[in-house]
């Protein structure tokens, strides 16, 4: 195949950046049609992309001939069906996490892609791709710090999307760290615990911060801090704590200023220049997979189901006290 003709589902910030990112940095990519309720909004974003329509119409992406392949970016409630859909319609699909709001639904979804034959869904784990966290992974595996003991993870914003719940800061914000654990420590989550301090003036509604802790198989724990109003700045940090010694993400500043008797760095104001590399490079892979006919080398519906039923021990240890839940993944 000489080109992928791509169907873009969501039109905001992030279909919106996969929009642009596909169009002016991946090669072999032609976004096509790009879809959102708001058609206005659809075309604006269709307009960046010399002869891409715009529709309000999702399954129509989904259906259209001259869309090849299909990147999900619209609410999370809609992840599931349109998976479905894209499945059906044997369209190889890129879904943009998480896989569903739900444990039910990403089951629904894994049974599905397994009736067509796998491997149609890949989802979107962008921290898979990040040269940060790769180079950190390849660091863990080569044991440069020794067997991990403990691993601390850090995940700020500058403020809460609006509407945001307690499980949405779990399903929404804290999933990244329920793959990128286990795929760190190449050791699932066996055990999780939810806990929260006051929480900020900043928000009222839910509570945040929120600390999660988890145990993976090979007796690791790792503490997870999601912080979604932060304040100063989108800030990711990973520790991995070894035997004999420690490796960490740094700050990923590219420059500092010096002024006044003192230095300084900026921090980014959300996730966009954090992880414009890692959706490059996905957006890329998934791309050349699809091109060429090869398994996509992304995070599969089965690895959102995963993250899901950990989301899912975390959302009941929440409602539970904070008591320790194991986590179950159901068989599909």
């Amino acid at each position: 195949m000489s080109g992928i003709r791509i169907g873009v589902i969501g039109a905001g910030n992030m279909g919106a950046d996969h929009v642009a990112t596909l169009h002016r940095h991946v090669s072999g990519a032609e976004v096509t049609l790009v879809a959102d309720i708001d058609k206005e909004r659809a075309a604006s974003v269709a307009g960046t992309v010399p002869g891409a329509r715009a529709t309000d119409d999702a399954y129509a992406v989904i259906d259209d001939p001259e869309v090849d392949a299909v990147v999900i970016a619209s609410h999370d409630t809609t992840h599931a069906d349109l998976s479905v859909a894209a499945v059906r319609a044997g369209k190889p699909v890129l879904c943009e996490k998480p896989l569903a709001p739900t444990l039910e639904e990403c089951v629904r979804v894994v049974r599905e892609e397994r009736r067509a034959g796998g491997g149609l869904i890949s989802l979107g784990f962008m921290r898979r791709f990040d040269p940060a966290h790769t180079q950190l992974k390849s660091a863990v595996s080569a044991g440069e710090c020794g067997s991990p003991l403990l691993v601390r993870c850090v995940s700020r914003g500058v403020s809460s999307a609006p509407g945001c719940t307690d499980e949405l800061s779990i399903t929404g914000s804290a999933i990244h760290e329920f793959d990128t654990v286990p795929w760190l420590l190449d050791s699932p989550v066996t055990e999780v615990s939810w806990h929260a301090p006051r929480s900020t003036a900043a928000v009222s509604g839910f509570r945040d911060p929120q600390l999660i802790l988890l145990r993976t198989a090979d007796g690791a724990l790792t503490t997870v801090e999601v912080f979604l109003n932060a304040r100063y700045g989108y800030d990711i940090r990973c520790e991995v704590v070894g035997e004999h010694g420690t490796v960490a993400l740094t700050h990923p500043a590219r420059i500092v200023a010096d002024s006044a008797r003192a230095r300084s760095s900026g921090y980014p104001a959300d996730w966009r220049p954090r992880f414009a590399d890692a959706y490059r490079l996905e957006l890329q892979a998934w791309t050349d997979a699809v091109r060429s006919g090869a398994a996509s080398p992304m995070a599969t519906a089965r690895d959102g189901l995963v993250a899901s039923a950990v989301a899912g021990a975390v959302i009941a240890s929440m409602e539970d006290g904070g008591k320790t839940i194991p986590v179950q993944v159901p068989e599909v």
